[in-house]
């Protein structure tokens, strides 16, 4: 398998940490998103949208969008499993998934804070006040959610979903100066992911492409 993205993606992150929980080998391949490298013909043949990550399976097939590898994957590759038991569990895995995938993440991502310094004239203390505005509202909501459902990890006593979306999330929280303090919870269920050696060989400064 070859992973495209970019050694700062969170979309990019979540993946490696899926691949490596599940003991896969995979090339990366990088595509600097500051230089525009994701709009390259070459890579927009695999991926219309021109984003990270796409990830190439072997047989011509390249699946894009991280929530459909991370279920593909989950389908694919079954063990460790990453959704629990029962119907109702799964959900909520992946309600709080889809909160940090859906309605945090992509409000803080490159190309909208791009957006709001190139279009609405923002300087860095706006965009930092925007940042946290919406990563603080997101993470009052799992604060919330982790507290119910956790017994060590995000959810229940070993990694799941949640766990792959999380850690990113924090690393770019902590990127932006977020105070994490009102959060303890999910800031613990998020340090005893990242003690795992498949969350650490996933951290952004672990990748070929870190600068």
């Amino acid at each position: 398998m070859i992973l495209h993205g970019y050694w700062r993606s969170g979309a990019a992150y979540r993946v490696r940490i899926a691949l490596n929980l599940k003991r896969l080998d995979y090339i990366q391949s990088a595509h600097d998103l500051r230089s525009g490298a994701q709009r390259d013909a070459a890579f927009l043949a695999l991926n219309p949208q021109g984003l990270v990550p796409a990830l190439e399976i072997g047989d011509g097939t390249t699946i894009t969008q991280s929530p459909a590898i991370l279920e593909w994957l989950e389908e694919r590759y079954p063990e460790p499993r990453l959704l629990p038991d029962g119907a109702e569990a799964r959900a909520t895995v992946r309600a709080m998934a889809a909160l940090i995938g859906c309605d945090i993440h992509p409000l803080n991502n490159l190309r909208v804070l791009n957006a709001l310094r190139a279009d609405f004239g923002a300087d860095s203390a706006a965009v930092l006040r925007w940042t946290a505005q919406w990563i603080g509202q997101g993470f009052a909501a799992l604060e919330t959610l982790i507290a119910r459902h956790s017994e060590g990890f995000a959810f229940g006593t070993t990694p799941t979903l949640v766990d792959c979306y999380l850690v990113p999330q924090v690393y770019s929280a902590e990127r932006f100066s977020v105070d994490l303090t009102p959060y303890p919870h999910l800031v613990a269920a998020c340090e005893r992911a990242r003690a795992l050696p498949a969350f650490e060989a996933a951290h952004p400064s672990r990748q070929p492409d870190a600068d």
